[in-house]
């Protein structure tokens, strides 16, 4: 080790020759003579000159005319500038050098190498370019249960990454029992978490880092959660019955799953108030915080992102009047159908079921 100040300006020059001495008794070595290389070390993009990059030569002898590749790109050399701002002809091993007549601009530590001719430059780059698309590809296409069978078929998934979210442990338990029997030589289910309670924004960054999908019952995901499941392009499956989830999970892999309904959430109310009248029940006095409140419509109860209720708007009132429907920003009062365990604190959320129609 060796002290150094840049506020004293004192220690570069023992540094430096601490540099030589540790180079000297691990006998680092390069060969001029081989085909050049170098790393980058810096770039950026000039005004005058575009795209430059300061690499470090590792071996051989740098000189300008030479094809390159760097990183996915392939170029000429037009310059090299030695570290006192002088162009210069050639560059050795251990000399830092910026180069001129790059076609982008290269990240730090991607690694250039002179070939022997333009041409065959060009036949890297194209290969290096295909190959960084596929990762990118690759990485960018999340799994669904619609593409399963595809990617099974490929060769591209052999184990199904599923994250479970219930409203009890014994649903938990019963649903991993249930997708344990689908498994087959080509694929296995791997249950890298399961929780009680709503799906939450950490289960959607856990599923999106996995490639995983979601699979929820009688929970909803939080609105942060639905959003971040929609940024991500995670697959996010809501069930009621574990029977459905189970043959949605038998039709994708044998590629025969299509959507048939899509659900479309046309409102929310929270309730801020309970009221119990004689001869009609508890009335969730809400504030509609999204959409609107419809009379007659599909709705859930949902208290802390567990469905404790799924029925109808019995009825909606406001001022004590009866009406059909109230619009976003105002007050209410809601009942529901055949249910009267209404708390403080609960959503309610109703929902259409749109038929999706292939052409």
């Amino acid at each position: 080790f060796t002290e150094v100040s840049a506020l004293q300006s004192t220690g570069i020059d023992h540094l430096l020759e601490l540099v030589l001495l540790q180079a000297e008794i691990m006998e680092l070595k390069a060969n001029p003579t081989l085909r050049p290389q170098a790393i980058v070390i810096e770039s950026r993009l000039d005004k005058g000159r575009g795209p430059v990059a300061t690499v470090i030569v590792q071996k051989g002898t740098l000189s300008v005319g030479q094809p390159f590749v760097v990183g996915p790109y392939f170029g000429k050399i037009r310059a090299l500038i030695g570290d006192g701002g002088n162009k210069t002809k050639t560059a050795t091993p251990a000399m830092p050098v910026e180069i001129v007549g790059m076609p982008e601009v290269p990240q730090p530590g991607d690694k250039l190498y002179v070939v022997k001719d333009e041409k065959k430059a060009r036949q890297y780059s194209e290969m290096r370019l295909k190959k960084r698309r596929e990762v990118q590809l690759a990485e960018s296409a999340k799994v669904t249960m619609e593409d399963l069978h595809d990617q099974i078929v490929e060769g591209k998934i052999r184990v199904l990454n599923i994250v479970i979210k219930a409203d009890t442990q014994g649903t938990i338990a019963a649903v991993q029992e249930a997708f344990s029997k689908l498994e087959t030589k080509e694929i296995k289910f791997k249950i890298i978490h399961d929780g009680v309670g709503g799906i939450t924004e950490s289960d959607i960054l856990l599923s999106s880092a996995s490639n995983a999908i979601t699979i929820g019952f009688n929970v909803r995901p939080t609105d942060k959660a639905d959003e971040l499941a929609t940024r991500e392009k995670v697959d996010v499956r809501l069930y009621s019955v574990i029977y459905e989830a189970i043959e949605d999970m038998k039709k994708a892999l044998e590629g025969l799953l299509e959507p048939k309904f899509k659900e479309i959430i046309t409102g929310r109310a929270e309730v801020r108030e309970v009221f119990n009248l004689p001869k009609i029940g508890s009335i969730a006095g809400g504030h509609v915080s999204q959409g609107k409140m419809e009379r007659n419509l599909e709705a859930r109860l949902i208290r802390d992102s567990v469905v404790v209720y799924q029925g109808k708007i019995l009825s909606i009132r406001r001022f004590k009047e009866d009406v059909k429907e109230v619009q976003q920003g105002y007050e209410c009062g809601v009942s529901l159908e055949n249910f009267q365990d209404i708390k403080q604190g609960d959503v309610i959320q109703p929902y259409i079921l749109e038929e999706i129609k292939f052409q």
